[in-house]
Parts: C-alpha cells; sequence; structure tokens
C-alpha cells in the first residue's frame, strides 16, 4: 500500500488540493442563484476541482521509459 502512495503522490496530492481549492471556491465565491451548474453546489465544485488539480498536477510526472521489445526476425 506503501508503494503505491509513493509511486500516485502527485495524483493523489492534485485530486485532494483540487478537492479543497474548489469547496472553497463554492464556499467564499459561489454562485447564489442557482444558475450556474458548477459553483451552484458544493459537490460539482469538490467534483471539479478534483478534476483540474489531477490534470494539473499530472502535468509534471516524468514520463516512465518505454520497453522496447525485440521482435523475432521472419525468415
Amino acid at each position: 500500500m506503501k508503494q503505491f502512495f509513493l509511486r500516485n503522490i502527485l495524483v493523489i496530492l492534485g485530486i485532494v488540493l483540487g478537492a479543497a481549492g474548489g469547496y472553497l471556491y463554492y464556499y467564499f465565491v459561489g454562485c447564489s442563484s442557482g444558475s450556474c451548474s458548477i459553483t451552484s453546489s458544493p459537490t460539482n465544485s469538490i467534483l471539479y476541482g478534483s478534476l483540474m488539480g489531477y490534470l494539473l498536477l499530472t502535468m509534471f510526472e516524468k514520463q516512465k521509459p518505454a520497453v522496447k521489445q525485440e521482435h523475432p526476425e521472419s525468415n
């Protein structure tokens, strides 16, 4: 379990920080009329923030090198 968290620390951190940011945006800015689809509900704000945090922090992940497979030559 510890290995999983260490390998995916940026993903987990992005989701958590994005969710917190989404809720804070809902709480402090929000939309009182209810016509805003994202900021009118805390659930939508948290989900949207989580998605944005995930996308933002996974930009900084290092790409894993592709494993080169050798194909036997056909004669």
